[in-house]
């Protein structure tokens, strides 16, 4: 085991950002502690990485260990893009100091936008979570990872897409998922499988061109995609309107008479530009 001290930027405020991971019963968080234990795919080895806090929000500093030390370099890389410690978040703050949202962002002061651990499994869970409540998404997205996934020490790594391209839809149906959504994410499973879908090449896309490739493949629309954008590759300036969480959380923060349309909200995340990701992130915690 090898361990590394690493200082980010303040501020940065890992309790909060583990009190909304540890929404994921997936997860390996430990809050007295103040740590996760990360499920990282490097290529075909799982490879469970420990991050812990050793600083505060003023002065962010962390513990990252974990096994093989021949590739220490390139977890690092990894583990510092998942937990964005490299986004400067004080200009981000500056900037919402002057809109609706400043108290939510005095509330919530240094909470980091967190990837989802594993770009395929992002995918996956967005597609799982359409159009049902929170907790419900979570729960169902549980069981389809303990049904298909692998523990090792008390740490659960995703399928693979080709182990769930070899499933049959009813396999997926088994764990309650409905038969659209099972035919959904075994189809692109074997997209992504065959090499037709290339996720890590959405990287280097514009936001609109990402939405182009991704609402091409059958059952992925623009809220699946938004989220993807946001939690699969931390692009800053997504803000998805027809997200009933977000009109929520928006009719309680602004008191309003009624819940606020999709056009609406959209109206209202192009005031926050260019860190309307970020609108939508504080937004979400507000009410979880």
């Amino acid at each position: 085991m090898w361990k590394q001290a690493i200082t980010v930027p303040a501020p940065y405020d890992f309790a909060h950002a583990l009190a909304r991971l540890a929404l994921d019963p997936l997860l390996a968080v430990d809050l007295e502690r103040q740590r996760i234990t990360v499920p990282l795919h490097l290529d075909d080895v799982k490879v469970p990485v420990v991050v812990e806090s050793i600083g505060t929000k003023d002065a962010p500093r962390f513990i990252v260990s974990g096994p093989h030390p021949e590739r220490q370099q390139e977890i690092i890389e990894r583990i510092s893009y998942l937990f964005q410690w490299w986004t400067p978040l004080g200009p981000i703050h500056e900037h919402f100091r002057r809109t609706k949202l400043a108290p939510l962002f005095a509330e919530y002061e240094g909470m980091p936008l967190v990837l989802v651990f594993d770009l395929y499994f992002c995918l996956v869970k967005c597609l799982i979570h359409q159009q049902l409540h929170l907790k419900v998404g979570y729960r169902l997205t549980e069981r389809f990872v303990k049904t298909f996934g692998e523990e090792r020490d008390g740490v659960w790594f995703y399928p693979r897409p080709e182990e769930v391209a070899a499933r049959s839809y009813d396999d997926l149906r088994a764990v309650q998922l409905s038969g659209r959504k099972a035919e959904y994410i075994v189809d692109v499973s074997r997209i992504i499988a065959d090499g037709k879908l290339r996720l890590d090449e959405l990287k280097q896309m514009e936001d609109g061109e990402v939405m182009e490739r991704l609402t091409a493949v059958r059952g992925i629309g623009p809220w699946t995609v938004q989220n993807f954008l946001l939690f699969g590759l931390g692009r800053p300036n997504v803000f998805p309107p027809a997200d009933i969480g977000l009109q929520r959380a928006v009719e309680q923060l602004f008191q309003l008479p009624k819940r606020p349309t999709a056009s609406e909200l959209a109206a209202l995340g192009e005031r926050w530009k260019p860190y309307a990701s970020y609108a939508a992130l504080y937004l979400w915690r507000s009410i979880e």
